[in-house]
């Protein structure tokens, strides 16, 4: 059967009042961007669906994609009949020979957008379920959990016939939610924090620290890549990256070894929240997990956050290594995480990091460095790029651990 749209239906934007506009047009623009590679596609936002017109455009990819979006509860694909009902009936019956298998039970369910067509609801449904008994005598009609739901919608211009649901991303549209800087390394962690921050609707710009000629280039472009993993989730995402060398190298030459660790986050921390002031976010995401290593011990991270009033949130705080896995593995990001290449808090990591530091002994060893002198420097060769759905920045999985053999 050819089909000629895909029916979105919104998840959580159904309880959102006086925003909801603002909210449809986000997540149409959203959409509009995953599938930009899709130029025949032509959108219709409306009040409770998007309506996307495939225009003779291969359905499957396109589906693939929508799964990824956030705002998206579920989508069908339908098929446009002509509002002659006796094409609706033959049209029904074809739709039911594609879905239907021995034992398998139907309903019928009618939205009439256009309340002036001939047939009210409880007509369409019990003269389409007639047709199909006919067609399929050996069929259950089952209300509550059928196997197959023949969903219709009546329009102004045409009736759509639908059968195959497809469970949405859930969440909310990225960008309804404000703006927040991500603190993005090359580890599992940052990226799954990233995604459970964007379905929540929050528009996250990436903010990471290299190291050259320390860290490599291949590093660097890791970082993209995974960027480019989480555009699939709600569109372009902004990426930064912070020159770091020469803060590390002057806390190395002037701090003990087992604060080198706190102090090197606390710049970080620093920079981050410049960042967010002039980008104009309102909050600070990161990867961190409690307890997971020296760094991220609640010791540490109130020493860490002692530099900053704003709000710093962690999606993956309480939860353990194998559930952070498991969701890198489902947003596609695990085996580019894992790949080997050092960013810069694991090239001038110590041997020995305090797990407990002290705050007092942490700004004490901090007040011999120019702090000042060194945040403006790095804030000063900073680089903006625009990573865009699809973007590559890495060689093939294959081709990567060619170059390391």
């Amino acid at each position: 059967m050819e089909y000629t749209e895909i029916m979105v239906r919104y998840g959580e934007l159904s309880t959102k009042g006086k925003n909801r506009k603002s909210f449809i047009d986000r997540l149409h623009g959203n959409v509009a961007k995953v599938l930009k590679d899709y130029p025949d596609l032509r959108m219709q936002p409306h009040r409770d669906r998007l309506h996307i017109n495939l225009n003779g455009v291969d359905a499957k990819p396109v589906m693939e994609k929508l799964k990824n979006v956030f705002g998206i509860q579920t989508f069908s694909l339908s098929v446009k009949v002509s509002r002659d009902f006796e094409d609706v009936k033959k049209k029904a019956v074809e739709m039911m020979h594609e879905a239907y298998k021995p034992g398998m039970s139907f309903k019928v369910g009618t939205k009439r957008a256009d309340k002036t067509y001939e047939l009210d609801t409880n007509q369409i449904n019990l003269q389409l379920g007639d047709a199909i008994c006919e067609a399929f005598p050996e069929i259950d009609v089952e209300m509550k959990h059928p196997d197959i739901k023949i969903s219709v919608e009546v329009r102004q211009d045409g009736i759509y016939l639908s059968y195959l649901t497809v469970k949405g991303a859930g969440g909310l549209p990225v960008g309804t939610a404000g703006k927040a800087m991500l603190m993005l390394s090359g580890g599992i962690d940052s990226p799954v924090a990233g995604y459970l921050a964007m379905k929540r609707g929050v528009d996250i710009e990436m903010v990471h620290f290299f190291s050259p000629p320390y860290t490599s280039e291949q590093a660097l472009n890791k970082a993209k890549e995974l960027t480019s993993k989480l555009t699939a989730f709600g569109g372009n995402i902004k990426f930064i990256e912070v020159p770091f060398a020469e803060i590390q190298e002057t806390i190395k030459s002037s701090v003990p070894e087992g604060y080198l660790m706190t102090i090197q986050r606390r710049f970080m921390l620093r920079l981050t929240d410049m960042i967010r002031e002039k980008e104009h976010g309102l909050a600070i995401f990161n990867g961190e997990a409690v307890g997971q290593v020296a760094s991220q011990t609640l010791e540490s991270m109130a020493a860490i956050n002692d530099v900053t009033t704003t709000p710093i949130l962690r999606p993956v705080a309480t939860m353990d290594k194998t559930e952070i896995i498991r969701l890198a593995e489902k947003i596609d990001t695990f085996n580019l995480s894992i790949q080997p290449f050092e960013d810069c808090c694991t090239v001038f990591a110590p041997p020995s990091p305090k797990t407990r530091p002290s705050i007092e002994k942490t700004r004490h060893f901090e007040s011999v460095l120019d702090i000042d002198g060194l945040l403006q420097r790095a804030m000063d060769g900073i680089k903006i790029t625009t990573v865009e759905h699809g973007n590559k920045f890495m060689e093939s999985d294959q081709e990567n651990i060619n170059s390391l053999l």
